[in-house]
């Protein structure tokens, strides 16, 4: 493990030379509010020349307005505690290799995100954060993923993901199309759509470049096949034990909807980019991306009504779900020279009026209870607030590494150059190199 890390950050050093990040930060810098610099990946501190303490904190963020948010909050506690200083980093596409070089050096920042990989990547370098005020307020449905059997927290979770279909809500309601509740009528409803709209709506997209968008796919539905039924196959994959076969449903069930023509004709040369102004043009009805494709939708169109449905069923026996887990999280480093400090600025992201304000901004529900929100997909959260919330499948039921399988492999199969049976084949192949890994 130690040649590996050493291995690792040598291979990757280079990456941060590139992305312009600086390092761990001996003292603070004198920058004021927010500047181009920071969206690149350089640090901004704030201007608090009389700290006594300099946190750095790095954060994977990518949406302007959302760290301008997280540095209003910021700028807001050093007000209330003058000295403490924070320089906070947002390196965009560049944050894993940098933290990858950062978990292998051992010197990691006082604060950090997880996104989505608390206790399997970040674990053994993050403290223990159970005695915390705000780690009583967390919500059921995401205590599980950042709390482990042994009851350590492992990270402030600022907000939680319950991923679903987005949809157009007008379209609907012009062809008489109830929220589908099961795979079979969501393909039903994709059919009528395109039927009665005279061919000018192709219901789903998938890009060939950016392949995510066809594992999502799949991770979506995996639950729904899987894990969701009462008779499940969580145990068989946690042990790795699981009959592949179960896989073929899937990959069938895509093909399916792409001999029907329900997805776009240039799937392997269209962009996810592409995805917000087919929609706004109504040649898109269902989305499967995160909250933060309303504001793009919006951007071109501000007043369509973007709806969020549940994951549907596989089965009329069974029920929609959400896919859901961290999404935004602030860690503290186990060997951090400044942990009471660290943990003092989680506290004050705790507070109910910055959550509110982080919430609104990213249209996700937050980490505790008790928070309220208002934004395009409130109404949608609150309706279905009832609904069951799985964690993502990879991150449960996959070792890391599969998400670059079900996409590549979605292509594939999209492509006409392997089969459903070869799909699952691969599955099984990669689980079983992976897990030996």
């Amino acid at each position: 493990m130690k040649k590996w890390k050493v291995s690792l950050a040598l291979s990757l050093v280079s990456a941060i030379a590139i992305s312009g990040c600086s390092q761990r930060p001996q003292s603070a810098a004198p920058a004021a509010s927010p500047t181009p610099a920071a969206s690149s990946g350089k640090e901004v501190s704030n201007n608090n020349t009389a700290a006594q303490k300099t946190l750095s904190m790095m954060l994977n963020i990518a949406d302007q307005p959302v760290q301008d948010v997280y540095r209003q909050i910021i700028n807001d506690f050093t007000k209330e505690n003058p000295s403490i200083a924070v320089n906070i980093q947002f390196p965009g596409s560049a944050y894993e290799n940098n933290m990858k070089v950062k978990m292998a050096a051992n010197d990691l920042p006082d604060v950090f995100d997880t996104h989505g990989w608390a206790q399997v990547r970040y674990g053994e370098y993050l403290a223990d954060l159970k005695d915390e005020p705000w780690a009583k307020q967390m919500t059921d449905t995401i205590k599980d993923v950042v709390t482990d059997k042994k009851g350590k927290v492992y990270v402030l979770p600022v907000s939680e993901a319950k991923d679903g279909i987005m949809y157009n809500v007008d379209m609907l309601k012009k062809y008489n199309i109830e929220v589908p509740q099961t795979l079979d009528e969501l393909i039903a409803a994709g059919d009528k759509i395109k039927k009665d709209s005279g061919g000018k709506t192709t219901p789903f997209f998938f890009s060939g470049i950016d392949e995510s968008t066809i594992a999502t796919y799949f991770d979506y539905f995996a639950n729904s096949l899987l894990i969701s039924p009462s008779t499940n196959s969580a145990d068989a994959l946690l042990n790795n034990t699981f009959d592949w076969n179960k896989w073929d449903t899937l990959p069938e069930k895509l093909l399916d909807i792409k001999k029907r023509g329900l997805i776009n004709e240039d799937f392997l040369t269209a962009k996810r980019a592409d995805i917000p102004a087919a929609f706004t043009a109504e040649t898109v009805a269902f989305v499967m991306l995160a909250p933060s494709f309303v504001d793009a939708v919006h951007k071109l169109k501000p007043d369509m009504k973007v709806g969020l449905m549940p994951i549907p069923a596989m089965s009329a026996n069974d029920k929609p779900n959400f896919s859901g887990g961290e999404r935004s999280t602030l860690g503290v480093w186990k060997d951090s020279k400044n942990i009471p400090e660290s943990k003092k600025l989680l506290a004050f992201f705790s507070k109910p009026d910055n959550l509110t304000k982080i919430a609104n901004v990213t249209k996700l529900q937050p980490g505790l209870k008790g928070i309220p929100s208002k934004h395009d997909l409130t109404e949608y959260y609150e309706k279905y607030s009832n609904i069951r919330v799985f964690p993502y499948f990879d991150r449960v039921y996959l070792p890391n590494g599969m998400w670059s399988v079900m996409s590549k492999s979605g292509t594939e199969l999209l492509a006409g150059r392997i089969t459903a049976k070869q799909y699952s084949a691969n599955m099984k192949q990669e689980v079983e190199r992976l897990r030996k890994n």
